[in-house]
């Protein structure tokens, strides 16, 4: 797995109050990280083209953030130089009628990515030991039982060849405050703002708590969750390409061989 001083250690008990989300890490400034982390993302494409033609293993990365806590951005920037055709994105919106119907793993296990895929979730699975707990709309000894739930979905999809990387996006309330004024202020941005962000502003402390516990029960070995710095952009990007390039270089892929007697072919 990534080195990372951000990836939570199993069963260790979390307090977000003790994780800065400004750290800036070994840089001083934006520019000081840019040429890493072009480094990384022209990595990334490179082992994104060995981890399809390989078609060995799955990489599954998991995005959960605070509202405005970036998932949308850094989606964009990260993954702006894969190919499209090995890479799929699927946002988690609220379950619909049909979803509800099923268990709560059901839409899930449907978008997780084949082999050679990189799967990206914009939400996740944790949406319900995050939201349907805060706002009660399961009671505690139902969502309390999905942790385990959750770990052994993990196990078997690791078990199966995918690598799952788990991402929260660290943000302040005083940096949430600025992004959603941002929103606000910018006519090319309104459609960015909803007045249920206000609304879910007010759960900030019990949203906290919530994600303590998932973090701290629902990070493994074979599936950690990376508490990322985020109220600085460039440097969230920086530390999430960084662990993904780790990653993948760990899985060592080959390029399929050719054919037989493909040195002697020619094309007419």
């Amino acid at each position: 797995m990534a080195d990372s001083p951000y990836i939570v250690k199993p069963n260790k008990k979390i307090h977000l109050s003790d994780w800065p989300t400004d750290d800036t890490g070994k840089f001083k400034d934006k520019d000081d990280a840019f040429k890493e982390t072009e480094k990384n993302l022209k990595k990334l494409s490179d082992l994104q083209y060995r981890l399809y033609a390989e078609a060995k293993h799955a990489l599954l990365i998991v995005f959960q953030a605070m509202d405005a806590g970036g998932k949308d951005g850094a989606i964009a920037s990260i993954f702006s130089g894969v190919n499209p055709q090995g890479c799929q994105v699927t946002s988690f919106k609220t379950p619909s009628t049909l979803e509800k119907s099923h268990d709560f793993l059901w839409r899930i296990h449907q978008a997780v990515p084949p082999r050679g895929m990189i799967g990206i979730f914009n939400r996740s699975h944790y949406e319900s030991v995050l939201v349907e707990r805060v706002k009660d709309l399961v009671p505690e000894k139902v969502w309390s039982k999905r942790y385990d739930t959750i770990n052994d979905f993990e196990r078997m999809l690791t078990d199966e060849g995918t690598t799952i990387l788990k991402f929260y996006l660290h943000i302040s309330r005083d940096e949430q405050k600025r992004r959603l004024e941002a929103r606000l202020a910018d006519p090319d941005r309104n459609w960015k703002f909803s007045p249920n962000d206000l609304k879910e502003r007010v759960f900030w402390k019990e949203y906290e708590k919530a994600f303590e516990d998932l973090l701290a029960k629902c990070s493994t070995k074979h599936a950690p969750w990376v508490i990322v710095p985020s109220d600085r952009k460039w440097y969230r990007n920086y530390v999430i390409s960084d662990v993904i390039v780790q990653a993948l270089d760990k899985l060592d892929m080959k390029f399929p061989k050719p054919a037989p007697g493909i040195e002697k072919m020619t094309v007419e």
